[in-house]
């Protein structure tokens, strides 16, 4: 018995026209809709603010040839996607912003944020990235008052203690039912796909609390009556394997597929695109709600951060959740800081685990599926040895 799927409407399997659906409709009702790349952006004060956050386009190789024109062809395709879309006007969650917020996380994203915000409005936040240093905080808390300053002059209103204290505590409560999703695919088989997951949270991370609780509802309950049902993804003797590293979305789903595809489960993404984003808990009723929330996302284990030791705990966290056969490390190509970092991940992956691990250095191309799926075969066949 196939197992019920957990939409049933036209965007099912087509998350960015779900998603497309929400902010346009969000849109129409008289909520201006910010834009951002990265996920540091403080979604709580946006959402506080009454404003709607939209992930602007960056996982496709279509308009990477126009972006190229500009930027050098060596330069991470996360990037080059993302600048691409903008020349192109092809992303429509980009025209329909009337604001974009920007972090430093890399050189390469900074410097191509010059050139967007010659076409729209856009706020750089200076990301600290000794994130365990005392000033680290400070500054950050900073960071976030000044975006509140530009959000209130852009779109000419104020926010108040009162209401971001109810945004962090609506976001905490969305990001718990999140994990409580994530935990169906901790179950031996898991209940839920790889693609489920991404679905879900691609929807879930702009929605807020209140409307993400009767979808989490309808879902939960269809996950029930799929373990009432004896209903799961693959079997109890096929290959678990966590995916580790770089966003993931688009063309770069290609690293969830190829593994599908070889025998292997993907249990659980851990990235910025996956289970990462709704990770922690953000302080609530401090007397400082701005500074929880710097807090809560400077903690956030981006490989942009140094040392990244958050990273390899929040690995081992996941590890004994999810219960992987294997670790898959995917590194978008010229993405400096995850390639360096993925020594370490190998080695405690490795030394602290016992896992097999495989690093998979890729871009958004097709040309190099063949070769992935050799490795990742070979991994698996270790794994089932």
């Amino acid at each position: 018995m196939d197992p019920q799927p957990l939409f049933d409407d036209q965007y099912a399997g087509v998350p960015a026209k779900r998603v497309l659906h929400y902010i346009e409709s969000k849109r129409e009702k008289g909520y201006p809709v910010v834009g951002i790349y990265c996920g540091y952006a403080p979604i709580e004060l946006i959402q506080a603010m009454g404003l709607i956050p939209a992930v602007l386009c960056a996982f496709s190789k279509a308009p990477i040839a126009s972006a190229e024109t500009v930027l050098p062809a060596n330069l991470c395709p996360l990037i080059k996607s993302s600048y691409g879309f903008i020349l192109e006007g092809t992303c429509p969650f980009f025209a329909m912003s009337e604001a974009v917020i920007a972090e430093t996380t890399c050189d390469g994203k900074k410097k191509m944020f010059e050139l967007a915000a010659e076409i729209k409005p856009m706020h750089v936040m200076d990301l600290p990235q000794l994130a365990d240093e005392p000033e680290a905080l400070e500054n950050w808390t900073v960071m976030i008052r000044k975006l509140q300053c530009f959000l209130e002059k852009t779109f000419d209103r104020k926010i108040s203690d009162e209401a971001l204290q109810i945004s962090i505590s609506n976001a905490n409560k969305k990001n718990r039912a999140m994990r409580k999703f994530f935990e169906y695919a901790a179950m031996h088989p898991p209940l839920i796909s790889w693609q489920e997951m991404y679905d879900i949270g691609f929807l879930a991370l702009p929605a807020t609390a209140e409307e993400m609780e009767p979808i989490l509802e309808t879902v939960m309950a269809k996950l029930e009556q799929r373990a009432e049902n004896g209903i799961h993804f693959g079997t109890a003797k096929m290959p678990r394997v966590l995916v580790s590293g770089c966003p993931v979305g688009g063309d770069a789903l290609k690293i969830f597929r190829i593994i599908e595809e070889a025998g292997g489960l993907v249990v659980v993404p851990d990235a910025c695109t996956g289970i990462k984003g709704f990770v922690g808990e953000i302080e609530e009723n401090s007397d400082d709600p701005v500074k929880a929330l710097a807090k809560r996302y400077l903690e956030v284990p981006c490989a942009c951060m140094t040392p990244n030791n958050r990273r390899l705990t929040a690995l081992s966290d996941l590890i004994e959740q999810f219960k992987p056969d294997a670790v898959v490390d995917f590194v978008l190509t010229a993405c400096h800081s995850y390639n360096v970092e993925s020594y370490k991940v190998g080695r405690h992956v490795t030394n602290t685990h016992g896992l097999p691990y495989l690093k998979i250095e890729s871009d958004y191309s097709d040309n190099d599926e063949g070769q992935i799926r050799t490795k990742v075969e070979a991994l698996l066949e270790m794994v089932s040895r």
